[in-house]
């Protein structure tokens, strides 16, 4: 099946706002978190279509304490940047006031510095950037009223010179730019290509109205015009499968072609359409014309990206791919495996159709949870042998079925598979034990959809003791089904 790069995300799953750099023939991305830690998953590639992770920025709880977050917030929209041998990361932690804070590291897998934070800058989404001085540039888009007056409830997108190595800022923040026109101008990014400065725009808001939108200015900090062709890239109003499109950042290749990375998300069943997965990672390539850039999403992707995967936890430490919206991760239990405790063990869930499997204890009092937020899961619980398929969506929380589970271990079992109804999938709960394969309920997948919850983020697959004793999880096993 050919794949190409307008309907095939590069980084599949809960990997929003991405930013991506370049350091020699290798690519660094980073994205949105938001609750989760570990926070900021990092990324590497050699051609920008096949990505590996790398691990996580914020590994500690100096960095960004765990389970201090709630829903959709805590990390907004960090950008990668590289200069003088070091990687710097630059991010929104919304929980304190909007503050913006600077990581660094000469290894991009770590170990990242604590933050350096500069108060007093209230807003989401930074940017970074060098002038041919030397001097370092904030961008980012200002909630602050102060810097708004007149333009109302509008964000604008605001700069100011910083000093790294003091961890301080040099002046008052300025407004250099107030969009083109559409809602909620956000997600500046800098570049300088030749004689112009190109300042790269979110607009529209993140839904179905999201662009991609360019000015450029001979300087740094402006003033900026406007892209004739504003905005440069969109999907809204039209019927595309791919939609949402919006919050890009830009590359130059070694060979001085440029590439672009943004946001999409993946909409199925009847209208409104829902989205599961969260906003996922794509690729374009981009042209000039004119000295502006240009978006193509022609490419050919060579191959799916491969998300499967077999954690044995008890041969090995967790893979960077987990993550908790609640507090640290689970630490080795005696009899070998995963000690779970009552915060929840997490994974993003990667493609549209897939299967997972936990094979737990028996005697385990455990829960395997699809999660969108804390008001809307689905989960089958294992307890006193007995396995029991719940359901919360908003304030309402239900049991659906129920079954009796034998053996020493028992194999927890959900899939995504087609939709019966109008929604975008059916979400199914069994179990494997000594018996046999079974399910237990069916259960409509728009309930764990954004277009119901609202948010940011996308589905995980998440495990949690039951019972104040730790519950032993041997291993998982994730398997994408069908070919999308």
């Amino acid at each position: 099946m050919t794949r190409d790069a307008a309907r095939t995300p590069v980084i599949p799953g809960f990997f929003p706002d991405p930013s991506v750099c370049r350091v020699g023939d290798g690519y660094y991305l980073v994205n949105s978190s938001f609750e989760y830690a570990p926070g900021i998953p990092i990324h590497h590639s050699r051609d920008l279509r096949t990505w590996t992770q790398l691990g996580n920025v914020l590994t500690r709880e100096s960095q960004f304490p765990p389970g201090g977050s709630a829903a959709s917030r805590g990390i907004y929209a960090p950008t990668i940047r590289h200069r003088d041998g070091m990687f710097f990361v630059v991010g929104t932690n919304v929980e304190r006031g909007g503050e913006q804070f600077v990581v660094t590291a000469i290894d991009p897998a770590g170990p990242w510095s604590d933050p350096i934070v500069f108060p007093g800058l209230g807003g989401i989404d930074p940017d970074l950037a060098w002038d041919d001085d030397g001097r370092c540039f904030l961008t980012y888009c200002a909630l602050d009223e102060a810097l708004r007056p007149e333009h109302g409830s509008l964000p604008v997108i605001a700069q100011v010179r910083v000093d790294l190595a003091r961890g301080i800022r040099l002046e008052d923040p300025r407004v250099i730019w107030r969009g083109t026109g559409l809602a909620h101008p956000e997600g500046p990014h800098l570049y300088r290509r030749g004689e112009w400065w190109y300042l790269l725009t979110a607009e529209g808001g993140t839904e179905r109205g999201h662009a991609v939108c360019v000015a450029r200015s001979r300087a740094i900090d402006g003033p900026f015009e406007a892209a004739p062709a504003n905005p440069i890239f969109s999907r809204r109003s039209t019927g595309f499968p791919v939609q949402n499109t919006g919050h890009a950042d830009l590359v130059e290749r070694p060979d001085g072609s440029w590439a672009m990375v943004y946001l999409g998300v993946r909409p199925r069943g009847f209208t409104p359409g829902f989205h599961v997965l969260g906003r996922e990672t794509f690729l374009a390539r981009v042209a000039w014309v004119d000295d502006w850039p240009v978006v193509h999403t022609d490419d050919v992707l060579p191959t799916r990206p491969d998300t499967a995967f077999t954690d044995d936890f008890a041969t090995a430490d967790p893979h960077p791919r987990w993550v908790s919206p609640h507090g640290a991760l689970p630490g080795p239990h005696p009899a070998g495996g995963l000690a779970l405790g009552s915060h929840e063990f997490a994974v993003r869930v990667r493609d549209l159709r897939w299967r997972f499997e936990a094979r737990v204890d028996v005697s385990a009092a455990v829960a395997l949870r699809v999660r969108l937020d804390e008001q809307h899961w689905y989960e089958i619980a294992l307890e006193a042998g007995a396995a029991e398929v719940r359901a919360r969506i908003g304030p309402l929380e239900a049991s659906v079925g129920s079954a009796s589970a034998t053996g020493d271990v028992v194999t927890l079992l959900v899939e995504a598979v087609d939709a019966t109804h109008d929604g975008p999938d059916d979400l199914r709960f069994g179990v494997l034990d000594a018996d046999s394969e079974r399910w237990i309920a069916a259960l409509d997948g728009r309930y764990l959809s954004t277009e119901v919850a609202g948010g940011f983020t996308g589905r995980t697959l998440a495990l949690r003791a039951l019972r104040p004793t730790p519950a032993r999880v041997v291993s998982v096993r994730y398997v994408p089904l069908g070919d999308e």
